[in-house]
């Protein structure tokens, strides 16, 4: 009876998928040109496979990560179970309706890993995994009940790089309970995929421990080939090549047994095969598929009752059960009113009944029986949340010259040698550079992570090192490879442990800067998902000076600004940094609804993750400073290092390690008895998001609303000359001006950097204090004697 309600489910799967994207393209009122899209082909070859996984195989702890192109059949799914509304559905692709591919934060069915960019939730299930064994591991997680995480992957995914670093770094960590379901419809957008591609996967697989389960043959195929002539059907199968199968899919039955019997014909048995068969009959033989086999699929997951990793190779059709199944053209295009008006009759779906979930179901009340008793669904949304855990205060020492990076190690190392729940959930990740970004002190004070126990050979032979690598179950930091997109795909796994696992992590990454924009992908995938995480991108800028341009990082503070879900700082100096850190870690936990801070019109309380951009540059610090206008404008994004006066000419604005240019160029300017102030700006992300939020807001009616930056400005004169510096691009600041009229000049780095010392390359790109003061008094009023630029350094 499972097998027929299976077989049912399928079906219905299969026709609402397709009515949806139908519906969107060919029915609902269109308000421009532009095509909808939707997928009908790659829904059709997966709708078998998630039939018999979320209705036979999944349990509620399990998660999936859907391809992509199968949106649809994901969709229908919450539909038949009751979890998507039928408006959402007909408003496919529109604003409100269901998303293009599955989103965490825009459905509102129960979505558990955002996809979309291909790839990327294939390898995130990976780190779900190793994230899963890291709570699981501790006293607080011990209760953890042990899911597994499931890829749906496009066989076209597969070309994606990162999906192989995610592979190896599997096998580094002892990958366990992580299946990936290969859609191996041998189709992709732009043509067919090569042959013999399943023998070198196959291969990639079992050289990282992964056992690999070959689906190819559907149960009226095993049938086929058991019959006498059946061997030699199988061997033709095995031998036709996939461009040859797809087009002979396309033509149906008839070109099937022509094909058939020129190649076997006249061969006894297997003659005898084929002509048993009408040609719907055989050419539903040759389109049974071992992956289009709803109960062949039922009966794989069954047989795998260990937690190794697994790779299921299903073998599809594309576009299975409808009439452009197999076309070379079928990835992106879309049944036409014809074609889908008569598969509509041959599916048996009345007019008018489209839209009914148990159409077609002769006994829709034992459907309904079943589908209660779905264990997947039985326990409702499987959204889980923990509680809020207190910040601890976080304070550091500043009676020294010390960098930013070196005041980040020193944080952590104080919160590693308290006991706080807080740095319980702390887990640290680094791609191969934990060392040179100053997590080492916090690693040896709460080691490394493994599910088993590994020594450090260095300590049992007292071998001195400044690094002990001790491996341990009771570990919170986890090594990683050198690969970023690794990094931001296990920030993202982490960072939703709150809601995936109803346990909450702090995860905490660290880069080199420039590199930020090798995992970018992964980071704005992070960032879509909503995951929650501190990322570090340290050293930064030409101020690593002898590294030379391939280190020197110049547009990450554009990204910062840019990116969705990530409140980006580069503060100065170490009380700064102990300020925002102390805030980020509760921003992390914030799940508000929203609604705009009417102080600066940011939207705090939705919470968000955290940038920090940092530099290894030791500098002077300011003393000790504990005054409310320092802290709150710290994280609000800027406050006033020197205030300006009533008669201000000139505002130096400042981000990061430039501190002490911007500092002595005032004081250089300061000879001329001018009125300079300087504004020492932590976060240009925050302080433009607050701005241009208050200028909406005044749009709206809010005629008094004002931003941080609004508020900060609203003394200077009309003439005030805004001078900016920056190590990164130039754009970072070049806004401020725009704020309330005042002409501005940006210094910033444009170009790769070059080997040199800090003053070198500071004075190479006009960053250094005498380049800053001489644009203030060459532009700047006052008098001829100032603007001369005659001074003193």
């Amino acid at each position: 009876m499972t097998s027929a309600h299976l077989k049912t489910i399928e079906q219905r799967l299969l026709w609402l998928s397709h009515w949806m994207i139908h519906h969107a393209n060919h029915i609902r009122p269109k308000t421009d040109a532009i095509k909808i899209g939707g997928h009908q082909a790659s829904s059709a070859s997966m709708v078998s496979i998630m039939t018999a996984l979320y209705f036979h195989a999944l349990r509620p702890e399990d998660r999936v990560a859907v391809k992509p192109h199968a949106a649809p059949v994901f969709h229908a799914i919450q539909y038949l179970m009751g979890n998507q509304t039928r408006a959402r559905m007909e408003n496919f692709r529109g604003l409100g309706g269901v998303q293009s591919y599955p989103s965490r934060t825009k459905d509102v069915d129960d979505v558990d890993f955002s996809t979309g960019s291909v790839g990327l939730g294939v390898a995130i299930t990976t780190f779900a995994s190793l994230v899963q064994d890291f709570i699981a591991a501790k006293s607080w997680g011990a209760d953890l009940p042990l899911g597994r995480m499931v890829a749906l992957v496009g066989d076209a995914e597969l070309d994606e790089g990162n999906v192989y670093e995610a592979l190896q770094e599997g096998w580094k960590n002892g990958l366990r309970n992580c299946w990936w379901v290969i859609d191996y419809n041998r189709q992709s957008l732009d043509g067919i995929v090569r042959e013999g591609l399943f023998a070198r996967v196959e291969k990639i697989f079992d050289a990282f421990g992964w056992d690999v389960v070959r689906v190819k043959y559907g149960a009226l195929q095993r049938a086929a080939f058991a019959e006498p002539g059946g061997s030699a059907l199988r061997d033709w199968i095995d031998a036709c090549p996939n461009q040859d199968y797809a087009a002979l899919t396309f033509m149906g039955g008839a070109v099937w047994r022509k094909r058939l019997m020129e190649d076997l014909g006249d061969q006894g048995a297997v003659s005898a095969l084929i002509d048993r068969r009408s040609d719907a009959e055989l050419a539903a033989l040759m389109e049974n598929l071992g992956g289009n086999c709803v109960q062949t699929m039922a009966d794989a997951f069954d047989a795998v009752t260990h937690d190794r990793p697994t790779c299921f190779l299903a073998y599809t059709i594309k576009g299975w059960g409808t009439p452009i199944a197999g076309h070379k053209d079928n990835h992106g295009g879309l049944m036409n009113p014809t074609q889908f008006a008569a598969w509509q009759a041959h599916m048996g779906v009345a007019p008018g009944q489209e839209w009914e979930p148990f159409a077609t179901v002769p006994d829709a009340l034992a459907l309904r029986d079943f589908l209660s008793r779905v264990p997947f669904f039985a326990q409702g949304p499987r959204r889980h949340s923990d509680a809020r855990l207190p910040v601890p205060p976080i304070a550091i020492d500043t009676d020294r010259e010390i960098s930013t990076q070196a005041a980040f190690g020193r944080i952590l190392d104080d919160l590693s040698k308290g006991d706080s729940a807080l740095a319980a959930r702390i887990v640290t990740t680094s791609p191969d550079v934990t060392g040179t970004t100053n997590l080492g002190p916090w690693v040896n004070r709460r080691k490394l992570f493994a599910r088993a126990a590994q020594a450090d050979a260095f300590i049992e032979h007292r071998i001195p090192s400044t690094a002990k690598w001790e491996f341990t179950p009771d570990g919170q930091h986890i090594e990683l490879g050198i690969a970023e997109m690794n990094l931001f795909l296990l920030l993202g796994a982490a960072g939703l442990s709150h809601s995936l696992f109803g346990k909450r992590l702090f995860p905490i990454g660290t880069v080199y800067d420039p590199f930020v924009h090798r995992g970018l992908d992964a980071l704005n995938y992070a960032c879509y998902q909503d995951a929650r995480f501190l990322i570090v991108g340290t050293p930064s800028g030409v101020t690593l000076a002898p590294e030379g341009g391939a280190h020197q990082s110049i547009g990450t503070p554009l990204t910062g600004m840019s990116q969705d879900g990530l409140a980006a700082f580069e503060p100065a100096f170490a009380d700064e940094l102990a300020v925002i850190m102390e805030w980020a870690f509760d921003y992390l936990q914030r799940d508000g609804d929203g609604d705009a801070d009417e102080r600066t019109w940011l939207r705090d309380e939705t919470g968000g993750s955290v940038y920090l951009r940092l530099t290894t540059n030791p500098l002077e610090q300011p003393g000790k400073r504990r005054d409310d206008a320092f802290r709150q404008g710290a994280i609000d994004g800027a406050y006033w290092l020197r205030p300006p006066g009533p008669n201000c000419a000139a505002v130096i604005a400042y981000q990061g390690a430039i501190a002490p240019e911007a500092i002595a160029a005032a004081g250089l300017i300061g000879e001329h008895r001018r009125d300079v102030g300087v504004l020492a700006v932590t976060s240009a992300d925050r302080l433009n998001a607050g701005w241009t939020a208050a200028q909406r807001a005044r749009a709206r009616g809010h005629a008094a609303a004002r931003s941080h930056i609004e508020t900060l400005f609203a003394g200077l004169p009309r003439d005030c000359l805004i001078v900016t510096a920056i190590d990164g691009h130039p754009a970072t600041l070049a806004w401020l001006g725009s704020v309330a009229g005042h002409r501005t000049v940006a210094h910033g780095v444009e170009h790769f950097g070059q080997t040199g010392t800090i003053g070198d390359l500071y004075r190479h790109f006009g960053l250094d204090r005498r380049s800053l003061a001489q644009s203030v008094l060459r532009l700047s009023p006052g008098d001829r004697a100032a603007r001369s630029g005659q001074m003193t350094d």
